[in-house]
């Protein structure tokens, strides 16, 4: 899903990092993921994004934040061993 906001004199385009309806679930131990309809739970091998730091809008902070960090068995935010 994308949409157009209007920013002074350019168009910028935004991606919704799900479709509506949808959740974003970050992989456990690397920077993937996938999104889920909204009354699902993860798949195994993904959790839930931790409550206020759901990524909306691709290139958001928290989807740039995603990029760099990850969950490790436990729940705990590490450093994604994959993060380039």
């Amino acid at each position: 899903m994308t949409a157009a906001v209007p920013t002074g004199c350019s168009l910028r385009i935004e991606e919704a990092m799900c479709g509506g309806g949808e959740h974003p679930v970050p992989a456990v131990g690397g920077t993937g993921g996938t999104c889920v309809p909204d009354e699902e739970e993860p798949p195994g091998g993904c959790v839930r994004c931790p409550q206020g730091k759901v990524p909306e809008i691709v290139g958001d902070g928290w989807d740039t934040y995603g990029g760099t960090r990850t969950l490790d068995e436990r729940g705990n935010v590490v450093v994604a061993p994959d993060a380039g």
